[in-house]
This record gives C-alpha cells, structure tokens and sequence, in this order.
C-alpha cells in the first residue's frame, strides 16, 4: 500500500500540475500508481538537470509508488526536437544502446532499484508497422503540432521541419498508452509532449495520466539550461571533487534555484538562507553546504567530506592535490602543442575549447600561469597542469614508440 505522502509534498516545486485534483483522486484510489519519466539517450552522462526529475520520482517511490524509467532507445533516433531552433541530428543505433546501457547504471544513485523498472520503447515502437504507425499519426493534425512554441517559431522563421520530427511527441505520447501510465513527469520544455501521452490515452477511452513539469535547471554558465552539449553541465558520474568544485563555481544568483531543486531546502528554508545573505553572511558557506549536500547523495557523506577537504586545500589554501591523476600522452618529435595536450589529457572538451582557456588566464603550468597558444612540449617531458581553480594533472609526455604508434591517454 502507498504512504500517506501528502499531495503538496509530491507537487511540491512542480511548475505545471495538470490537474492536482485528478491526482488527488487517483492517490485516493489506494493503489500504488504507475509514474513514467522518459530519458533519451543522446549523450552518455546524465548530469545535474536530470537529478532534479530523480528527486521528484524518488518522492514518489518514497510513497509507495511504481517508478517506470523509459529508455528511448526507439525516440533517440529521431531525435527530441524540444526547445530546438534546428534540424536535431539523430543518432546511430549503436550510440543510442551504448548510451542507455550507462543511464540504466547512473539512475540507482539516486532511485530505489527495487521500485524501479527501466524499460526501453523500442519493445513497443518497433514492431509498429507502416500501417500502425500511419493509424497513430491519423489522430492528429499539423496545426495541433503547430500549437507547440518551437515548431511555430522555426515554421514563422522559414527554418526546416522535418516530417519525422512531429512523429516524436506522437511516439512519446504512445509510450503512456503502452505502459498505462497514471503519472508522467518531465521538464517544463516537455508539457507538449507529456500532454500528448494524455490525449492519446484519452482517445482510447482510458485514464488520461496526470501531468507534472519541473523546472530545468540552469548550467554552470548561468545563462541556459544545464547541457553537455553546451558543457555547462555537472555530471551525475564525475568525481566527487569534481561535482564540489564545479557547485562551487556555480554564479551566486543560481545558488537558490540549486537549493530548492537538488536539496531538501523547501522555500521557507530557501528564502531564510536568502535573507541571511543580504544581512552579510557569505554565499560560499551556503555554496559549501549545497556541493556537500549533492556529494553526498550521489556518493556518500564520507565523499563529500574528503570532496570538501579537497576543495579548502586546493583553493582556499593554494595547496596541490596529492593525488591528482597521472595521464600519459605521446606524440611526434616536433611535439605537443598545449592545446592538444590538454584536450588529449581531457581538462578540455575540445582544442578551441583549450585555447579559449589558455587566452582567459585559466591554465597553469608548474603553478605558473601560461598564455601562450603556441607554447609546445618536447618530448619526453613531465609537468603539472592546472585548468582553473581545482582540475589538476600530472602529464608524462613521450615520443611516439618504435611502431609508430600513437597511445594517448594510456598510462604512463
């Protein structure tokens, strides 16, 4: 049997609720309900924007509930053109399964396994047929898949819509009506989507499920959603010194929006630590709070306590980490440029990306500061390398091998 969960704490934060009241008479059923969230995997990390959809379904095994995690493995090779201004690329089905296999591991850090069931909608999307697929598109028009913000704006820009991007929300839509889903949660850019699961159920004379949106989290850049394709994203499985250190790197405006999505903090808890603030406490101490409270979830409390030495040592007190990593790189005999070597080594997601770092200050090499974009190392050579204030490296560079082979990354 469910817990007596009160209704405010399971909306609690939810921006749209449609409609409490349907919910509220379903939780009066008595039974436990089948609450769906989709995650498609189109990259292989989940990250900070997803654990604010992981808390809320983790509320709701809390009160005795059935959680059904849908894996689009199906979906993600279309491709989910919310929120997108352009033509989505889809993805290879090999990509797509090696991606869900690290969802399926990542999710059980923060939901209850037992109460969980991972499905993927490939099972029900791909025996489709032409016809069935063609009777499931029938039930709708393009002017209802107009009615959504993006296809509008890209229709009145003259950009492209691709027919197979309006069959998305329908197979979303169909994903409910498979699983007979009572509840589907999802960001606020999916209430289209999650509303087409409704209508469709509605259309086959069944419980149309009950709606609920979060917020989406702003990344790290302060300025647009957590992505890591714009790599402004902490990811679930980074580690916990990481995941500490990019918190606290968080913009000081953002720190609220954390507190209420990622903790425990409700708004009275929120708007106290706000007040104390604009009385003169630091917004660090609460910065410092929130990276040891998400540690911990996704960890452990001795995690986020050793994440949280690591950060005082290294930043608050300039100190070298003893324990950074040793990555080994090879190269020819004119070299490395630098912003190979740190794209190579992984403290930068691409070259530009390290060469912007290297012009703003933000790389260190032997603790001295380095701005120079042509700087290259001479194999073989050994140096500490620091991008910004807490990501550190011993690189051991050497020349390629006898074979000629190049084995970046690999242990030296």
């Amino acid at each position: 049997m469910p817990n007596p969960i009160a209704l405010d704490r399971l909306t609690a934060g939810c921006l749209q609720v449609v409609s409490r009241e349907e919910l509220a008479s379903r939780l009066e059923e008595g039974r436990p309900l089948r609450i769906k969230a989709g995650f498609d995997p189109t990259a292989p990390d989940l990250h900070l924007g997803h654990l604010v959809l992981l808390r809320k379904l983790r509320t709701f095994q809390q009160a005795g509930h059935q959680v059904i995690i849908v894996v689009g493995d199906f979906t993600a090779t279309i491709g989910d053109p919310s929120g997108r201004t352009v033509l989505r690329k889809p993805l290879s089905p090999e990509d797509v399964d090696a991606n869900a296999l690290t969802y399926e591991r990542q999710l059980f850090r923060v939901l209850d396994q037992d109460a969980t069931m991972v499905v993927r909608n490939s099972a029900w999307l791909q025996p489709l047929s032409a016809a069935g697929l063609i009777e499931l598109a029938a039930e709708h028009t393009v002017a209802r898949m107009l009615e959504r913000d993006d296809f509008e704006a890209r229709y009145r820009n003259g950009h492209p819509i691709a027919l197979h991007e309006f069959l998305y929300p329908v197979l979303q839509g169909y994903d409910s009506v498979a699983l007979e889903a009572d509840v589907e949660l999802g960001g606020s850019d999916q209430l289209f989507n999650l509303l087409m699961g409704r209508r469709m159920q509605a259309h086959r004379h069944k419980p149309p499920q009950i709606v609920l949106t979060m917020p989406l989290l702003v990344g790290l850049d302060g300025s647009q959603k957590m992505s890591k394709s714009l790599g402004n994203h902490v990811a679930l499985e980074d580690r916990p010194e990481d995941i500490y250190g990019k918190i606290m790197s968080i913009p000081d405006p953002l720190l609220w929006d954390y507190l209420a999505l990622l903790t425990e903090c409700d708004q009275d808890a929120v708007s106290a630590c706000q007040r104390s603030v604009s009385q003169g406490a630091n917004p660090r101490d609460i910065k410092m709070r929130l990276a040891f409270d998400v540690v911990a979830m996704l960890h452990d409390e001795q995690a986020a306590t050793k994440a949280q030495e690591a950060f005082i040592a290294v930043v608050q007190k300039n100190q070298m980490p003893d324990d950074m990593p040793v990555i080994g790189l090879f190269c020819g005999a004119s070299g490395l440029p630098l912003p190979q070597a740190l794209r190579q080594a992984g403290l930068a997601s691409s070259t530009s990306a390290a060469m912007r770092l290297i012009e703003q200050g933000g790389v260190y090499l032997d603790g001295t500061r380095i701005m120079d974009l042509t700087y290259i190392f001479a194999p073989p050579c050994e140096h500490i390398v620091q991008v910004g204030k807490r990501r550190f490296a011993r690189l051991r560079i050497k020349a390629l091998d006898k074979a000629g082979e190049s084995r970046q990354n690999g242990p030296s």
